[in-house]
């Protein structure tokens, strides 16, 4: 049987979900905890990787297994776990489901703080000097018009294409907290820190709604914005078909 896992976790203490040599991850410490209570090798593939110390609200991943499941195996897996990571459910499957490829959408949000904040510090970006908003909702209509993303991947990245199709980007204020919405079929490794990055400066106004445009077509990631830090970056939902 083919079953498929939903959980979440704070990336804080991880290099990221995916397994890695000599370096924590999340897919590591939920592969531990399943072989140990099925009592038998498991390996779990996940919906796609996120960076070292990003977070995720809504996430799957799915896993193999030929015995039925124990009974209450969220609630065994939930006290096998760190307090970081959350098993919300887990279900069966057709036998072909996959939680990577047959994902149609996958959602990000980037929370920054316009104010210290001696509570939010881990999950939000400081930002203390004055951002136009507007400025950068422009550059996101910019952004939707494209579909070509190079400048904005990690270089040295095993992908075949840099093509990803977006539905929404925008910029919305809550209060202290300016948050970034983004919602496309894939993403790039590093693509939505750049993103937030090359975005903050044109809202700094250190770059132009045209050399925002430029920096797209360059397809170099060189001339794009710097990488924010991971800390603040959420996974907030993954979509499947029916």
């Amino acid at each position: 049987m083919r079953y498929f896992i939903r959980l979440s976790y704070n990336g804080k203490d991880y290099n990221g979900w995916q397994r890695q040599p000599k370096a924590p991850s999340v897919q590591e410490e939920i592969e531990r905890a399943l072989s140990l209570l099925l009592r038998a090798e498991i390996s779990i593939v996940g919906a796609g990787r996120t960076d070292t110390g990003v977070h995720a609200r809504d996430y799957y991943a799915h896993f193999d297994h030929e015995a039925s499941l124990p009974e209450n195996l969220v609630n065994k897996l939930n006290s096998f776990l760190p307090k970081t990571i959350a098993i919300r459910a887990i279900f069966p499957v057709k036998e072909d489901a996959h939680a990577r490829f047959d994902a149609r959408s996958r959602t990000y949000q980037y929370f920054i703080s316009t104010e210290k904040d001696p509570f939010g510090y881990e999950q939000h970006y400081y930002i203390h000097y004055p951002l136009d908003l507007d400025l950068m909702n422009k550059a996101c209509e910019i952004l939707l018009k494209h579909t070509d993303f190079q400048c904005f991947s990690k270089v040295n990245t095993d992908v075949r294409t840099y093509i990803c199709h977006l539905t929404e980007a925008y910029w919305r204020q809550q209060g202290a907290l300016l948050i970034f919405r983004i919602t496309a079929d894939r993403f790039l490794r590093n693509m939505v820190r750049a993103i937030v990055g090359t975005l903050l400066e044109v809202g700094s106004g250190k770059i132009t709604l045209e050399g925002f445009e430029q920096v797209l077509l360059s397809k170099n990631r060189s001339q794009a914005g710097y990488s924010v830090p991971g800390h603040a970056l959420f996974l907030e939902e993954v979509l499947y078909s029916d």
